[in-house]
Parts: C-alpha cells; structure tokens; sequence
C-alpha cells in the first residue's frame, strides 16, 4: 500500500510513500514504550529545553513549513506560515508552564504526608487530519511531550509530509526519534493499534463518524481518549451589532483556510431587524475575496484539499438550494485547474435543511433570520454540535449574558471563534469531549497518582 500526497492547486502528485510493515508497525509500538520509561525521570527543565529549541526552529523554518503546508493541502501561504509560528508559540507556552501544572500537589489528610503526583500515561495514539496539519498535531503533541508522553502519529495520508517534518523538527530541537513516530497505516489497522496493550490512550481530531469508532475502540480496551470533532459553529449577529465589523470578522470567520475549519463560523443568525442589511456587507466581503494560487501574496482562497471533499460540498450545496435556500452568490465550481470551489452565501436557510443541520467543510456561509436574541440562542443551540460560537452587539453584558447560554465548548463576544494555548479548546455534544491546550490539556494524558505516607 502506499499514501500519495497530491497539490490541490494542480494535482499534481507531490509525494508518494510506503505503508509500514506489520513489522516495522510492532517495531515502533516497542520503541514508544521505551521512550516513554526513558523520558519518565527526565527533569521538566530539560523536557522545556527541548520544546523551546523547537519553537526556535519553528519560527526559524516558518517559511519552509508554510510552503510545505500549502503543497499538501492547499491553505493560502500567509496562513500556513503563520500556523507553524502558531506552533512555535504553544511549544513555549508549555515550556514556560508545564512544570507549574504538572508539580505535585500537597493535600491535607491523616497522613503525614499526601500529595497529588501527576504522571504520563505512555503512549498516545494521535489520529489527527489534514486541515492545520502542523498545529493539531503540536496543540496536543508539545503539552503530551513535557508530560512525558510518547506520541504515535497517525496523520492524515495526505499531509504525510507534514508529519515527517514534525517528526524532523522534534528530533532536531534534541527529542529523541522514539518520542513522535509517524504512523503509515491506514484506517482499519487503526484499531489494531489501539487495543495494542502497549497503547495507553488516544486522542483524535476529525470528523464525527471517525470520533465514533474510535471512541467504541477505545472503549472496547478500557482506553481514555480526547475527540476534537465536526461544528457547525453559530455566529450571532444582534441588532445593535457594528455590521461592518461583524461582516469583516464574520467573512474572515467563515472564509480563512479556505473554509475548512472545524471552528469556522458556519451558520450566520441574524436578528430580523439587521438581516439584510448584514447579508448585503456579508456578500460584499466574500465577493470581494481573491481565489487563486494559493502560493501568491494576493490570494485569500486556495482549493479544497481534495476532490471527493469538493463534490461533497457541492452536493450539499445543491440539497439546499433543492430545499429553499438562496446562492446569493457562489453555489458553484470553478472552472480552472486545480480542485477550486467558489466563495458561497446561501440565504433563506431553514431549521431542519442541509445547510443548517449538516457541517459544510468548506467556503460556504448561511445566513438565518431569527425574530429576536433569544429565538437567536435557541437556533443557536438547535444542533447537534457544541465546538464554538460567537456574539456580536455593542451591549457588552447583554453579549456576556447570551454567550453563557450557548451550547459550546468556547464562546466569543464580538471576537471570531479561535484557539488559544492559554485556554482550554474542545466541544460538547457530537463536537466531542475533553480538552485541550492550557493546563486542562496537559492534563488529560496524566494519571493523577494518590500518594499517601504514614
């Protein structure tokens, strides 16, 4: 078997690699183990070494990892330089804190002496997708390295340079090669790998029907895991809202990456009063976008990573336009070389359509009207997801107040949908559970060790 690697701008094939062998697969099981009882005693001081060498080298090879990024699946340059940047800032983030959220924590008890000891768990199988190929990876992989984790990497095929890369960085800031390993399995061996006893946990970032099996997996061999799944992220637009800057942000929202984002803003909920006019900004901005080279300065939206994803997206498209709802501009292919779909809004979007209930990976926005804010919070949370949403008004505690009563993982008043290594990511409902990044994260791949002493 093999994984090819193919540039959506021309598809092009960029790379082509061979599937491990049974063998070599147990070979690296083996070495995850031992990096593990290797890493256990090594001081957090030099586990943060080692992250911060790796965020230097990051930033120093932002560029090429940027480049690399937009090969395999096509994200705009500028946005794929500043992910491995982004990269470079969650490394020192636990560099700086990890030894603080992992010290060990005194309890007062009839001993004479209890404590808390936090500990790694071993190894992590990371199932991880293609759409920020260097930062999912890494928003789990540097809080799992300083706790002293090895990591098992499989990464989407198509971003399997991506992943080789990762690998290289991390060996060159002086982890060991043992401490991450890319994984080229394919999906059915997945399972395999997880009721491995050498296996202690998994994490996986990816759609709903992947989180599903992994979970049952998991379950099946009595394994913690963290899913990161699909959203359908509200973006609520109240009546006293600044429309201009609730368009721009909204279009970046929605637009950036090409669309594919788990958190985009996806479903646009407007109050009545505001809705046209919103709509009318919201289609100038998106009109306003420059779809091309993805490699050039100019270019706002690159191609969809592949082509199933784009038929997909169109089919959607289509269903919802069969249903009621409105291309006010879009709805369609582009006709060029390369795996390219056109910017869309689709407007009179219902409760119970395609393009209210379904996630839409891709450039395509919906806008919904709603009567008032509550009958905005209750369309809001009419769904089966819970990633992120946000809120925009010009009344501050008013968007406080509505933001407390979204259905999410992370809500965001008058500010985009983001992550953040200082706070805790991740969803509820079919968007998943546990968390990651800030000390919440470091924390999911630790056993919590009870420590009593008469």
């Amino acid at each position: 078997m093999e994984f090819v690697s193919v540039n959506p701008a021309t598809t092009d094939e960029v790379s082509r690699y061979s599937a491990h062998t049974a063998d070599q697969l147990d070979t690296r099981l083996d070495q995850a183990q031992s990096a593990v009882e290797a890493n256990r005693w090594r001081s957090f001081e030099e586990r943060a070494q080692r992250l911060n060498r790796a965020a230097d080298l990051l930033e120093e090879r932002a560029e090429e990892y940027g480049k690399l990024m937009t090969r395999e699946m096509g994200k705009p340059l500028s946005q794929a330089v500043a992910e491995a940047e982004k990269c470079a800032w969650v490394c020192r983030y636990y560099a700086e804190n990890g030894a603080e959220f992992l010290a060990d924590e005194p309890v007062e008890t009839d001993a004479q002496k209890s404590y808390v000891a936090y500990e790694p768990l071993g190894p992590v199988l990371a199932v991880m997708p293609w759409n920020f190929p260097f930062w999912q990876v890494l928003r789990f992989g540097a809080p799992a390295l300083m706790a002293g984790n090895s990591i098992l990497l499989k990464h989407a095929p198509n971003v399997t340079g991506c992943a080789l890369a990762i690998e290289d960085v991390l060996q060159d800031a002086g982890f060991t090669e043992h401490e991450l390993q890319t994984l080229l399995i394919d999906e059915e061996t997945v399972g395999e790998v997880l009721g491995d006893r050498r296996v202690r946990a998994a994490t996986l970032t990816g759609s709903v029907g992947a989180g599903k099996a992994v979970a049952q997996q998991a379950a099946a061999h009595v394994k913690p895991t963290v899913l990161e799944l699909g959203g359908s992220d509200p973006f609520v637009v109240c009546a006293d809202a600044d429309l201009e800057e609730a368009a721009s942000v909204g279009c970046t929202a929605r637009m950036q990456n090409n669309g594919q984002s788990c958190i985009a803003a996806k479903r646009f909920i407007v109050e009545a009063a505001v809705a046209d006019a919103f709509t009318e900004r919201l289609i100038d901005e998106v009109e306003a976008l420059t779809v091309g080279d993805p490699m050039a300065a100019s270019t706002d939206i690159g191609p969809l990573a592949r082509k199933d994803l784009r038929e997909g997206i169109h089919d959607q498209v289509e269903r919802a336009i069969g249903q009621g709802a409105v291309a006010a501009t879009g709805g369609h292919t582009i006709d060029r070389e390369g795996i390219y779909y056109a910017p869309t809004v689709l407007t009179e979007v219902e409760p119970g359509t395609v393009a209210f209930e379904e996630e839409i990976f891709g450039p395509v926005a919906s806008v919904v009207v709603a009567e008032d804010t509550d009958h905005a919070v209750a369309l809001a949370n009419d769904t089966r997801f819970g990633l992120g949403g946000s809120i925009f008004t010009e009344d501050q505690e008013k968007g406080e107040r509505m933001a407390r009563d979204l259905e999410v993982g992370c809500a965001f008043v008058n500010e985009m949908t983001k992550s953040d290594p200082r706070l805790p990511f991740g969803g509820i409902k079919d968007s998943g559970y546990g968390r990651e990044l800030s000390h919440h994260g470091i924390r999911e791949f630790v056993n919590a060790k009870t420590v009593w002493v008469e």
